[in-house]
């Protein structure tokens, strides 16, 4: 007859808590580094500045003359996504295409390998998409607003270099996860890359595509805001212009409107998954 105690005993216990503890221990040196200390935020005098900097924001600011100009912002914001993810996407498909082995005709007469050749000149792409990707955003902001000047044309460039390089990447690995067979037999019977691309990977990723390109569309926006701050335009110039003259009742204004632009693009996604998965 077994044992009660020996039959609760978890037999993973001792091997997740060793993983606990080596967590712990892993982490602890970057609390440290990060000098993180909470007891700021409830310390007296922090508390008082940070409790009169939110009572500045109400009411919300709703004078004609700034709504004008949130309205104005708000759509230099949108545009600023908009024009960005285009421009990625223009850059970042081609490169899927080229970063992918599915496509590959090398594959076919190999046993469904790739030849040496053929993915060492994926190699350049893949680096290419690495450098993209790897420098954020507002650094590319702040590169360009030193290049062609202040305003929207410098987020527009800095979006469309960084996320060319996240969506190259994503959609390159959705074009592998998809069944290859489909592609392979268009390929073996003779149909050139862009239509086995058309007719055998776009038709079962374009939803996973999609998805993630209102996804990334919606960090574009929170993304230009950001950028606003270092003079790319839209509502973060803005805001930071209200923030400089302790205007809270704008800053409020502005918030209200990033939540209502977050909730439009989840709203959107939303609605083209629905349609088209």
């Amino acid at each position: 007859m077994l044992n009660p105690a020996m039959v609760r005993r978890d037999p993973a216990a001792g091997t997740r808590l060793a993983l606990t503890v080596l967590a712990l221990a892993l982490l602890w040196p970057g609390v440290l580094l990060s000098e993180l200390d909470l007891g700021a935020l409830v310390d007296a005098d922090n508390a008082e500045t940070m409790g009169n900097f939110l009572a500045s924001f109400w009411p919300p600011a709703h004078d004609a003359p700034f709504l004008a100009l949130l309205l104005r912002a708000t759509l230099e914001t949108l545009a600023i996504a908009t024009a960005g993810m285009t421009l990625a996407l223009i850059v970042a498909l081609p490169c899927a295409l080229l970063a992918t082995r599915v496509l590959s005709v090398s594959a076919l007469r190999h046993g469904g390998r790739p030849r040496m050749l053929s993915e060492a000149l994926r190699w350049p792409i893949r680096g290419a998409l690495i450098m993209l990707r790897s420098i954020p955003e507002i650094v590319w902001a702040l590169l360009f607003v030193r290049a062609v000047g202040l305003g929207p044309t410098a987020g527009v460039l800095a979006i469309a270099i960084t996320y060319a390089g996240m969506l190259g990447k994503v959609y390159a690995e959705i074009f592998e996860s998809v069944d290859p067979l489909p592609c392979r037999a268009l390929l073996g019977a003779g149909a050139s890359r862009l239509q086995a691309f058309a007719y055998g990977i776009l038709p079962q990723a374009s939803g996973e595509m999609l998805s993630y390109g209102v996804y990334r569309w919606e960090c574009a926006i929170r993304a230009s805001v950001v950028m606003g701050f270092v003079g790319a335009g839209g509502l973060g110039q803005q805001m930071d212009l209200s923030m400089r003259m302790f205007a809270g009742g704008e800053v409020a204004s502005m918030l209200l409107t990033f939540l209502l632009l977050v909730l439009l693009a989840d709203a959107i996604s939303q609605l083209l998954r629905r349609r088209f998965t």
